[in-house]
C-alpha cells in the first residue's frame, strides 16, 4: 500500500469516527410531529387526551393506521451475522449499519424508521422476539443475517405477520439487478427464456436473484451455480437446501469451465475471481453483473479492455450501471405503507422490477444529466438502470408497487387517483430534495481547481481536505505557507495539495506577472506600480489574479474578513460578465422540503427598478444552472398595490421583466408568505405565479435580503449556501464571516459546477 493511499484511508477512517461522534451520536433521531408547546397540547398529547385513540384502537384495530404513526414506521432488524463484508459482529457492532439504513429510508422515501439490533443466533427465538415487537410497525426490513439462518427466518415471519416485510439483502439485490438483466437481455437481442447463466455464490443475495430471474422466464436447467467449492453439481454433497434447488446434471467442476458458451455471469462473490480468459469465453454480447464490492469479479476497465461488446454492471458507483439496492427498498416499502399491505408478495417485487426496468428506458431529465455532468444519457450498453439521484424513482416504484398490492389483493387501502397518488409523493420529499447530493456527484463527475483564501483557518483546512478526499475538487490553500503546515500538523489534516504563499520564492515570476496585469488594470484608477508591487504580496489581490491568468479555476475568498473588503479586490481584478451593469449575491436556502433562493443579499444597498430586472434575470440563469425551474416573486410588503415608493420601484420592475421577457415566470410586488402560500395565491388569478409557490425571491433592498437569510442561518432550521457572486466573467465567490465546514465545502462545490458550465460554454 503506498503512503498516499494509507493516508487518505486513514483520514477517511477518521472522519468517519468523526461524524458518527458528532451531536448528537448516531444518524437517526426522533422529533415531535405534532404541537407541543402548549399545556393544552400535552394534554392531548397525553394524558388524558391519550385515552381517546386508544379506545378507538381498541375497538377498531384497523384504526391504529389513523391515530398513530405505524403507518410510516419501518424496523430495520438484524442480529449482526453478516454485516456488510464484516462478518459476524454481533449486534451491538451492526448499530451503525442499521442506524445508516433507517437514513436512506428516511432521505429517499420520508419513511421513519427505529433500528433494532437483537442479541439472538437462535432462528426461533429471534422470530419470536421479531413478532412480540411487530404490532409496533407498519412494515419490517430484516437486514446482515446470514445464510441459511435467513431463509428460514425470513419465511417464517412472512407466514406469521401481516405488515410488509422484506429481507433486503436477498430480495433488495434480485429486485435491482433482475430490472438490469431484463434491460441488458433487450440490448444484447438475447431472450431470457434461452440464456445460458452462470451465477458465481450461493448465499441468500445469490439465491434470491436466481429465483427471480426464475420467475421473469429463466429456465432452471439453464443455470450454473457455483459456491466457494466449484459448481454445484450432482457429484456435491451434504448442500444446504436452498443450493438443492440448483443442483445441476453436468460434470462441470470449476467457475472457468462453467462460463464457456454462458451468455451471462451473475457475481455475487469476491473480486477478481473472473479472468480475461474466462470473459472471452463467453457467447456474443455477454453480460456480465459484477457486484462484489468494492472489488467487482473482474474490474470494469479491465473487462472493457478484453471485450468491447461487454454488456456489464457493477455494483459501484463510479462505474456505469450501478446495482444498488437503495434504488428498490425505499420506494418498496413506501408503496406498501401507503395501501397498507399484509405483506410484499412476488406481484410487488415483479413490479418494482419492471418499474426501475421501465425508467431506464424514458427520456432522462436535465437534472439527472446535470448531476452526473454527462452530455447525454440514453437506454444503452452505457445505461440500463436508472441513476440512484433520479427523483422518478419514487413516483414510479412506490406507484407501480402500491398497485400490485391492490390488484393482488393483499391491501387494506386502496388508491383512487394514482396522479394524485405520485404529487403527494413529490410533496412528501419535496421535489428537489437531494440537491447537495446530486451537485457534489455532478462536481465529482469532472472536478476543478478550487484556491481557498485564509487557509491557515481549521475550518477552510477541514473543508480543504473533504473537497480532496471526496473528489470534488482539487484544492489549492492560498496563505502563509509555514502556518498553514503548522495548523494542518496541529490538527493532524493530512493531504498532497498545493500550498500557495504569495510572499514565497517559488512565487517569484508569479508576482511579476499579477503585477504587471493589476498596474495595467488599474494605473488609471489611482494605483501605480510600486503599489501594485506591494499589493500583489497580499493574498487578497493574489487569489483573484491567480483566477485572472487561468492558474486556478476557482477561487473562495473571506472567511476572516467583513464581505465588502474582501470583494473590493476581486472586482478591481475580474471583470463583469458581458451585458452586466452591476453584479448580486444570491444565497440557496435549503429549507425541509425544497431549496429557495433569496437575491441580492450583499451587493446592492438600494437597487433601481433597472436594477432588479438585471438581479432577476441573474437570478434566473444562476437557478436554471442547478436544474430548477425559477419562479419568481418580486418582493414587498403590499401585494399588487403599488402604493408606498417601495412597492412602484418593484412594480415597475415587474412591468418591464414582463414586457421584455414574457416568457419567465415573475410577478410582483407580494409579500413573502403569499409568495409561498398556494392557497393565498389562489386570490391573484392574473398572477403569473398561477398557484404554484415560488422559489426565488428578489428583495427590494440588501437590508430586508440580508436580514432575512440570517435569521434563518441563525436559527439553523435551513442549510444556507452562498453567497453565490452571480454577473462575473469567472467564478469568485465571497464566504459569509467564519462560515462552517459545511458551507465551505457546499460553496466550493457550487464554484466548481459554476467553472464546468463556463468550460461547456466556452467549448460551444
Amino acid at each position: 500500500m503506498s503512503n498516499k493511499t494509507h493516508r487518505d484511508e486513514k483520514n477517511f477512517n477518521q472522519a468517519a469516527l468523526d461524524y458518527h461522534k458528532a451531536e448528537p451520536k448516531g444518524k437517526i433521531e426522533v422529533i415531535p410531529s405534532k404541537p407541543h408547546s402548549s399545556q393544552r397540547d400535552l394534554s392531548l398529547a397525553y394524558s388524558p387526551g391519550v385515552a381517546v385513540p386508544c379506545m378507538e384502537i381498541y375497538e377498531k384495530p384497523e384504526t391504529v393506521y389513523d391515530y398513530t404513526g405505524k403507518g410510516n414506521l419501518v424496523a430495520v432488524i438484524s442480529n449482526g451475522t453478516a454485516v456488510l463484508g464484516l462478518g459476524d459482529i454481533g449486534a451491538e457492532a451492526s448499530k451503525p449499519v442499521m442506524e445508516g439504513k433507517g437514513l436512506l429510508f428516511k432521505i429517499f422515501a420520508d419513511i421513519n424508521v427505529f433500528d433494532i439490533e437483537i442479541d439472538e443466533k437462535d432462528p426461533d427465538k429471534f422470530i419470536q422476539i421479531v413478532k412480540g415487537i411487530a404490532p409496533t410497525f407498519g412494515g419490517i426490513n430484516l437486514e446482515d443475517i446470514k445464510a441459511p439462518e435467513a431463509f428460514y427466518i425470513e419465511q417464517k415471519l412472512k407466514e406469521e405477520l401481516d405488515i410488509p416485510l422484506m429481507h433486503d439483502d436477498q430480495h433488495g439485490t434480485a429486485i435491482i439487478s433482475a430490472a438490469a438483466l431484463i434491460n441488458s437481455l433487450q440490448i444484447a437481442n438475447k431472450k431470457i427464456e434461452e440464456v445460458r447463466m452462470v451465477v458465481n455464490g450461493a448465499g441468500a443475495a445469490a439465491i434470491a436473484c436466481t429465483n427471480l430471474y426464475i420467475s421473469l422466464g429463466l429456465k432452471r436447467e439453464n443455470v450454473l451455480m457455483c459456491d466457494s467449492k466449484g459448481v454445484i453439481n450432482h457429484k456435491r454433497e451434504n448442500l444446504t437446501p436452498e443450493k438443492l434447488d440448483f443442483i445441476a446434471n453436468t460434470d462441470i467442476e470449476t467457475l472457468e469451465d462453467a462460463v464457456k458458451g454462458s451468455d451471462v455471469f451473475i457475481g455475487l462473490s469476491k473480486g477478481n475471481v473472473m479472468t480475461p480468459e474466462m470473459l472471452s469465453s463467453m457467447t456474443e454480447n455477454p453480460i456480465v453483473f459484477a457486484l462484489a464490492n468494492p472489488d467487482p469479479e473482474i474490474a470494469y476497465d479491465l473487462a472493457l479492455e478484453t471485450r468491447k461488446d461487454v454488456i456489464m454492471a457493477t455494483g459501484r458507483s463510479d462505474y456505469p450501471n450501478q446495482v444498488n439496492n437503495v434504488l428498490g427498498f425505499p420506494y418498496i416499502f413506501r408503496g406498501a405503507l401507503d395501501v397498507q399491505a399484509k405483506g410484499i408478495n412476488e406481484e410487488m417485487k415483479l413490479a418494482a422490477v419492471h418499474a426501475i426496468a421501465d425508467l431506464a428506458k424514458e427520456p432522462v431529465p436535465e437534472a439527472v444529466i446535470l448531476a452526473y455532468n454527462v452530455q447525454n444519457l440514453q437506454f444503452g450498453r452505457e445505461y440500463f438502470i436508472p441513476k440512484p439521484f433520479d427523483n422518478r424513482l419514487i413516483t414510479k416504484v412506490s406507484s407501480a408497487v402500491a398497485k400490485a398490492a391492490i390488484d393482488s389483493g393483499i391491501a387494506r387501502k386502496t388508491i383512487a387517483d394514482f396522479d394524485e397518488y405520485e404529487n403527494q409523493l413529490l410533496d412528501r420529499m419535496g421535489r428537489d430534495e437531494k440537491l447537495i447530493r446530486m451537485m457534489q456527484s455532478r462536481a465529482r463527475s469532472n472536478p476543478k481547481r478550487v484556491t481557498l483564501g485564509n487557509a491557515e483557518e481549521y475550518n477552510v483546512l477541514k473543508a480543504a481536505q473533504i473537497l480532496y478526499e471526496e473528489g470534488i475538487a482539487f484544492p489549492s490553500l492560498l496563505g502563509n505557507k509555514k502556518y498553514i503546515q503548522e495548523q494542518m500538523e496541529r490538527f493532524g489534516i493530512q493531504m498532497d495539495v498545493p500550498i500557495i504563499d504569495p510572499s514565497d520564492d517559488d512565487q517569484k515570476e508569479n508576482r511579476k506577472k499579477y503585477r504587471e496585469t493589476l498596474w495595467k488594470l488599474r494605473q488609471r484608477k489611482g494605483m501605480n506600480e510600486y503599489k501594485a508591487k506591494r499589493y500583489v504580496r497580499q493574498r487578497d489581490y493574489f487569489g483573484p489574479l491567480m483566477l485572472k491568468h487561468g492558474d486556478t479555476d476557482a477561487l473562495i475568498v473571506g472567511f476572516s474578513k467583513n464581505y465588502t473588503s474582501v470583494l473590493r479586490p476581486v472586482l478591481e481584478v475580474i471583470e463583469k460578465d458581458k451585458g452586466v451593469d452591476k453584479i448580486a449575491a444570491m444565497m440557496m436556502i435549503l429549507s425541509e422540503k425544497k431549496p429557495i433562493f433569496f437575491a441580492d443579499t450583499s451587493i446592492n444597498q438600494n437597487p433601481t427598478s433597472e436594477d432588479l430586472v438585471n438581479i432577476a434575470k441573474m437570478a434566473e440563469m444562476t437557478v436554471k444552472s442547478f436544474a430548477i425551474e425559477p419562479r419568481i416573486a418580486m418582493l414587498g410588503f403590499e401585494n399588487f398595490a403599488a402604493i408606498a415608493d417601495t412597492s412602484k420601484k418593484v412594480a415597475k420592475a415587474v412591468s418591464i421583466l414582463h414586457e421584455k421577457y414574457p416568457k419567465m415566470v415573475v410577478d410582483g410586488e407580494i409579500q413573502p408568505d403569499f409568495a409561498m402560500n398556494a392557497d393565498h395565491l389562489s386570490d391573484y388569478p392574473f398572477s403569473k405565479l398561477g398557484t404554484t409557490p415560488a422559489n426565488t425571491f428578489i428583495f427590494p433592498n440588501l437590508e430586508s435580503a440580508n436580514l432575512s437569510y440570517k435569521i434563518i442561518r441563525g436559527m439553523k432550521v435551513a442549510q444556507v449556501i452562498g453567497p453565490i457572486l452571480m454577473g462575473l466573467k469567472q467564478p469568485v465567490h465571497v464566504l459569509q464571516m467564519r462560515s462552517s465546514v459545511d458551507e465551505i465545502v457546499n460553496l466550493a462545490t457550487v464554484a466548481v459546477l459554476d467553472a464546468q458550465r463556463r468550460e461547456r460554454k466556452d467549448q460551444k
